[in-house]
């Protein structure tokens, strides 16, 4: 017999010894049933400690790093796959890091002066306040756009322009904005930032890149146009939209970002002379390009957390 067994059986005994305080004198109970209880209590102490005991010798050692077939091994698990997301994003850097751009990674967390002040925002800039952008009560603010990385890329990379070379330099990440969701909005995406600065930089060069990203990205010719836009950070700003791709019909176009000549303020705040370096920036969201990628009516299905959904990539 076991321990544990053992131990089960003595306060199994023990609890039938209870029914004799009935047939004791009334003088004599209190004294037998407080020492039927202190045995009791130091009883189910050893017991639960033989419990734990028994659970630890019983538990067989996994090897983590061994080789196996979940399928066979596990028949009832379903193995993992990768989010869809994760998938998009892995192929956009493969393009761009293909056209010869540096990779940054974003933050999830950053503070006022990268958000705000290196872009050129005013002091009384709406998009500071509250119902724009989410701030901890410590005060970091989750980022809006991946511009807020603009700042640290160009500090990063100077050294490049003081070489000779260039900046390009891309920065994927998730962004966070105050916003209502619907089919073509959400409050926390991706983006991908891009960053590219030189002597000669111009707004062609930009719409160059921009067209040999989405035919790579798609895999076909397409058509982009622009349209005027505002952003504080660059001047001039635009917005880019492409055609949809002729395999999902061809059919209308979609706003995919937006884009602009880097504010000089932005080049200044970097150290870098705008009299001499010229650069151009453009951001746009990675679930956007996949959602037109699958031919997808609603974004909001890549962050539901529905299998039905994600099991089909």
């Amino acid at each position: 017999m076991s321990e544990l067994e053992k131990l089960r059986a003595e306060l199994k005994q023990l609890n039938s010894e209870y029914t004799k305080i009935k047939d004791l004198p009334p003088e004599e109970r209190g004294d037998f049933g407080r020492k039927m209880n202190a045995k009791k209590q130091k009883l189910l102490a050893a017991l639960e400690q033989a419990e734990i005991e028994a659970e630890s010798i019983d538990v067989a050692p996994l090897d983590v790093s061994a080789p196996t077939n979940p399928n066979q091994s596990l028949p009832h698990l379903k193995v993992g796959t990768k989010h869809p997301l994760m998938t998009e994003l892995e192929q956009v850097i493969k393009v761009y890091s293909g056209m010869g751009f540096d990779v940054m990674e974003s933050m999830q967390l950053d503070d006022e002066f990268h958000m705000f002040d290196s872009l050129n925002f005013s002091k009384g800039h709406p998009a500071r306040d509250g119902y724009d952008t989410f701030r901890t009560s410590e005060g970091f603010i989750p980022p809006a756009h991946t511009s807020t990385m603009q700042h640290r890329a160009l500090k990063k990379y100077k050294h490049k322009l003081d070489e000779g070379d260039k900046i390009a330099v891309v920065i994927p990440g998730r962004v966070f904005r105050n916003e209502d969701a619907d089919a073509t909005h959400e409050h926390t995406f991706y983006q991908c930032e891009g960053v590219f600065v030189s002597k000669d930089a111009n707004m062609g060069q930009l719409f160059g890149i921009l067209r040999q990203f989405f035919e790579s990205y798609y895999g076909e010719k397409l058509n982009l146009k622009t349209q005027p836009g505002y952003f504080p950070f660059t001047e001039p700003s635009a917005e880019f939209l492409i055609e949809k791709p002729a395999s999902l019909g061809g059919k209308g176009y979609l706003e995919m970002g937006g884009c602009g000549m880097i504010h000089p303020n932005v080049l200044k705040m970097a150290e870098i002379d705008p009299e001499i370096y010229h650069g151009f920036a453009w951001g746009g969201g990675i679930d956007r390009l996949a959602m037109l990628k699958y031919d997808l009516g609603d974004v909001r299905y890549f962050e539901s957390g529905k299998l039905d959904f994600l099991e089909e990539f």
